[in-house]
């Protein structure tokens, strides 16, 4: 196995460390049956009818298939991490706030998904064993194992991926099949839900889940080593796997009469998932937990790049942990909603700047001699988060209806056009000289 350290170091990752597209697919792909997108399509179908949610879930889907190939391809052509991506569009200084905060917002995930594994091992163990675990204990189990996950490099989490992926096709099958021998697809199409929620709200909830792993997607996309298979990783692991088991949350409501209150481990129950519960918990959340870790590893090595790998590493984890035990983050939730969103317009500078205006710039050369902070980027950044803070606060309405979507618009066009704008006038000035 190559030196995992040198996949977190600012360069570029190198030769030796590619993989073909399918080994790769295995990542974003295992985390496509995570439980969260299981949860997603339930929540979705017991607020609206499932025609609306079947809508919701291609138009979502396609979205982010979309952004999700515009970034790996960035990603893939560049062989640069997300966080490197941010240092050429942003600059050094401008780069160092936009990663950090990705950091926060990684590490804080990392917590909630511990607790979210700990939720799920504890119902599913008293449920089906009567029996009750430590929490501590899995709180630090897991966190060991998902740590030195992190610590073994890219190759490790794409390893265990394809190790973990047949206990999560396997169970995903056998739900499928359970809802089928159930009831009726035309009665479940037809079964009455409270339709509180719009189409728009559907494909909303959808893009909002699942966006930040579509902007981020070049740290698992620089490892293709053909650029055009990032075309094959997007479209199975974010359009197939992911309308597949969306799919199966909402039939799965369906199908076992889920109410309001329902949760998608009831349903798991309910249709004798069982044991495949257990795999769908611990499988998701272990290299969830092991990418989330990896990429907040990556935003700070790119500010800080002297920092020792190993104590940092360990260091993050240990944090997410102890926020996750100490229960901080049922008051941080809230916060890590608004800077998950608050941060996607960081996409549309990314994607303007790399696909319209400076894709020469992109290189080991310019992160050597980068600008202390690309002020054009920063602000058509911030003009888009402060777009989409608003929205998510009710202040205002989003233009679409797509908070996520209409923020990276509005960075991308407007960063676009004032570099054009600048250049013009520049060009115009020395022109006259």
């Amino acid at each position: 196995m190559a030196d995992a350290s040198n996949e977190f170091a600012p360069v570029t990752v190198g030769e030796d460390q590619l993989q073909p597209w399918y080994q790769v697919v295995a990542v974003p792909a295992l985390l496509g049956f995570s439980l969260i997108i299981f949860i997603t399509g339930l929540d979705i179908y017991k607020a609206s009818s499932m025609q609306t949610t079947l809508l919701a879930i291609l138009i979502g889907s396609t979205i982010i298939f979309a952004i999700g190939t515009a970034m790996g391809m960035i990603g893939a052509r560049t062989r640069m991490s997300s966080y490197l991506l941010v240092r050429i569009a942003f600059g050094d200084l401008g780069a160092s706030i936009v990663n950090l905060a990705f950091a926060v917002s990684l590490i804080g995930w990392f917590g909630v998904q511990i607790n979210v594994f700990n939720e799920g091992v504890l119902y599913l163990s008293n449920d089906m064993f009567e029996s009750t675990p430590s929490v501590l204990v899995l709180s630090i189990v897991a966190s060991i194992l998902m740590t030195a996950t992190c610590l073994l490099g890219f190759k490790a989490i794409s390893w265990l991926s394809l190790a973990l992926s047949p206990i999560m096709v396997l169970a995903t099958a056998y739900m499928i099949y359970a809802i089928l021998t159930t009831a009726p697809v035309g009665e479940m199409m037809t079964r009455e839900t409270a339709e509180t929620l719009s189409l728009r709200s559907g494909v909303s909830a959808i893009v909002g889940t699942i966006i930040v792993g579509a902007i981020i997607l070049p740290d698992i996309t620089r490892f293709v080593r053909k650029w055009t298979g990032v075309f094959n990783v997007v479209f199975i692991a974010y359009f197939v796997i992911q309308i597949l088991v969306l799919a199966t949350g909402a039939f799965g409501g369906a199908a076992t009469n889920a109410g309001p209150d329902t949760d998608i481990l009831d349903v798991m129950l309910t249709l004798g998932l069982g044991l495949g519960a257990f795999g769908i918990v611990i499988a998701g959340a272990w290299v969830l937990n092991a990418l989330n870790l990896y990429g907040a590893v990556l935003s700070i090595k790119a500010t800080f790049p002297k920092l020792n790998q190993l104590i940092l590493t360990i260091a993050l984890g240990a944090i997410g942990v102890i926020a996750a035990l100490l229960n901080i983050l049922d008051y941080f939730i809230t916060f890590l909603i608004y800077l998950s969103v608050i941060f996607t317009p960081v996409a549309g500078v990314i994607m303007a700047d790399y696909v319209l205006l400076n894709q020469k710039a992109y290189t080991l050369e310019t992160l050597s001699n980068n600008s202390g902070i690309n002020m054009t980027g920063f602000a058509a950044w911030a003009l888009g988060g402060l777009y989409a803070g608003l929205c998510t606060g009710g202040v205002m309405t989003p233009l679409s209806g797509l908070v996520e979507i209409d923020a990276i618009l509005i960075s991308a066009i407007s960063y676009y056009l004032v570099t054009r704008l600048v250049r013009g006038r520049e060009g115009a000035h020395a022109d006259r000289n």
